[in-house]
């Protein structure tokens, strides 16, 4: 039953964008429960009490929090296809570091960028496209950053390419110019059905759910 399987997440949220790649990639039917971030439900405050935020996976009944714990259960659990860490236990080592430099260095820096002005936003700027950068040697010439295989590294990162034309308004600078191989590795990711259909390419709606989230936070 598609019911066994309930996605509480958000239409911006580049965490439930992960979560819905990878139940994609393996083929689960899922319902997804759409929640509110500014009027949060009963039930995710429920099934997420500690940090009271989204995406939250619930697999008959239990809760599981955070996208890539989320992510890692979904490929120990249904191991049918497609798997999203290399087998390799050096290899699946690597990707969950590059996984966790993701969640490290992008969002926080992003979210610097949108909250501060002057030269903290100039810092925040340069420090986002550093760790794009570093992303980028990391890719290097492969297809993906798994090589040939589309994987965790790939479902951390590919969903902050929604927020690319907001990093670029805001912060004043081209990904295309800075970061090039990793604008050619996002567009070719969005290809992939299972990218396409997760993540929210209207990077101009994301860019003014930005805006709308600055206002809610007083930012001007």
């Amino acid at each position: 039953m598609a019911e066994e399987v309930v996605l509480l997440g958000f239409w911006a949220s580049p965490f439930a964008m992960r979560v819905k790649i990878a139940l994609a990639e393996k083929e689960i039917d899922y319902v997804s429960r759409e929640q509110n971030l500014f009027n949060k439900s009963s039930l995710l405050l429920e099934m997420n009490p500690v940090y009271k935020k989204v995406p939250v996976l619930i697999h008959e009944g239990k809760p599981i929090c955070e996208s890539l714990i989320i992510i890692q259960y979904i490929d120990e659990v249904w191991k049918h296809k497609a798997p999203l860490f290399p087998s390799d236990p050096c290899e699946r080592a690597h990707a969950r570091f590059w996984a966790d430099y993701v969640d490290k260095h992008i969002f926080p820096n992003a979210q610097l960028l949108w909250a501060r002005k002057g030269e903290r936003q100039e810092a925040a700027k340069k420090d986002l496209i550093e760790s794009f950068k570093a992303l980028e040697g990391e890719l290097g010439d492969k297809p993906y950053f798994g090589g040939e295989s589309f994987g965790l590294i790939d479902i951390a990162l590919i969903p902050f390419f929604s927020f690319f034309y907001a990093f670029e308004t805001l912060g004043r600078f081209s990904m295309e110019e800075e970061c090039p191989e990793i604008v050619a590795w996002a567009k070719r990711c969005s290809q992939r059905e299972t990218v396409s259909k997760s993540v929210v390419l209207d990077q101009q709606k994301a860019y003014e759910f930005v805006l709308e989230l600055m206002a809610w936070h007083g930012v001007k």
